[in-house]
């Protein structure tokens, strides 16, 4: 059974905070054991200020690999685009900007499915493992309870044979690492703020709780998840 550990934050900017240092926290120890650290970023709004405080963290950034841990198939210019947020956020200035950024290739490739095989023969080459392992990977969690771009009651929820897959939910197909990936990770943080959050983190807690119903359960990795939330999100508990 999956154990999780909970901290609270007061309000978004003060989880913004406890997000960036307890990143920087687990990538310093990765480069403490290890030449190379490899990081996977969740896109959406929540994380977006985190990542501004991150990129002025003093690590050695450039021994730094960061992939996203999914993107929607639009352009990178689109304001929908996990890239265009990440090199607005942790990429704009120094020292962040010294991270090595892996975007995932959309519209310049002729379909998700040539995407999604791109990106996967990319976590090949940049990780070690099968499936590939992160230092580190940093998750959403949705209302509805998915995670990256594996949505309820989707095929997504059922690839262990690849490390890449499409994921299709709120209109929009996307590129996702599956659950073999995102499970691999040497720590697995959660970043989870506001009100209409509150009901999925309560069921993503529930050890009753259906795995198809809420995908992010499907997230078993060796060590306990780290679960960063607000007061809003964490009012239920």
């Amino acid at each position: 059974m999956t154990s999780y550990s909970l901290q609270i934050a007061k309000d978004k900017n003060d989880l913004a905070r406890l997000a960036s240092e307890t990143i920087a926290t687990h990538l310093d120890l990765a480069l403490d054991q290890k030449d190379r650290a490899q990081l996977a970023l969740s896109g959406g709004s929540t994380p977006s200020a985190a990542y501004s405080l991150l990129g002025r963290e003093h690590l050695p950034w450039d021994r730094v690999d960061v992939l996203l841990g999914d993107e929607r198939w639009v352009d990178h210019e689109d304001t929908q685009s996990n890239c265009r947020m990440i090199r607005k956020t942790l990429m704009s200035g120094e020292p962040g900007s010294k991270a090595i950024f892996y975007p995932i290739t959309t519209i310049a490739l002729q379909s998700p499915d040539e995407s999604a095989k791109e990106f996967a023969l990319k976590l090949n080459e940049i990780c070690n493992g099968e499936p590939p392992e992160f230092d580190l990977m940093v998750l959403g969690l949705g209302d509805d309870g998915h995670t990256a771009s594996l949505f309820p009651k989707t095929d997504s929820l059922l690839v262990e044979d690849s490390w890449v897959t499409v994921g299709r939910g709120k209109g929009l197909e996307r590129i996702t690492m599956t659950f073999p990936v995102l499970s691999a990770a040497r720590k697995v943080i959660f970043i989870v703020s506001g009100n209409s959050k509150k009901e999925a983190l309560r069921r993503l807690l529930d050890p009753n709780e259906p795995i198809e119903r809420t995908p992010a359960k499907l997230v078993r990795p060796r060590s306990d998840v780290v679960i960063l939330a607000d007061q809003e999100a964490a009012h239920s508990l």
